[in-house]
């Protein structure tokens, strides 16, 4: 299992945005996740005392993020940073997930990709329910891409 410092050291997320604990587990397919901060009363995602179940779709592009890093550093290259720009087929079968008791769980799977981008499918579980699930895609920054950060 890769711990929270590991993930820090390979996403941008950092602190409290970056929203997973836990890699399960991971290929160079796929990546398996699990998260406890959903309950945070300071959760930076939270408005109004709740966290919509909008987020997940944050965990989901987050997890393509974690599983990006974990690839480069795999094959010893470089992480490349990453702009969402789309979602797709998004299902939502909660309201809001600040109120559930045990660990959120993600399975993320790259779909396509290539040097410039990359889609991959989400599915987010509490508990053996499926809380969301969709598709998101990422164009990746390019190494002397004007206004790469």
């Amino acid at each position: 299992m890769i711990g929270r410092t590991d993930i820090l050291a390979l996403v941008p997320h950092q602190g409290a945005m970056c929203l997973w604990d836990e890699v399960l587990e991971w290929d160079a397919d796929r990546i398996r996740l699990r998260a406890y901060n959903h309950r945070d009363p300071t959760h930076p995602l939270r408005s109004n005392d709740r966290l919509r179940a909008i987020h997940l779709c944050e965990y989901g592009a987050q997890a393509m993020a974690v599983h990006g890093g974990l690839r480069a550093r795999a094959s010893g290259g470089a992480v490349k940073p990453g702009v969402l720009v789309a979602l797709r087929d998004v299902q939502l079968h909660v309201a809001r997930i600040d109120d559930l008791a045990a660990a959120l769980e993600c399975e993320a799977r790259v779909l396509a990709e290539s040097e410039v981008s990359q889609q991959y499918a989400f599915r987010i579980h509490h508990a053996g329910e499926l809380l969301a699930e969709g598709r998101a895609a990422v164009m990746l920054q390019q190494t002397g891409d004007v206004g790469a950060t």
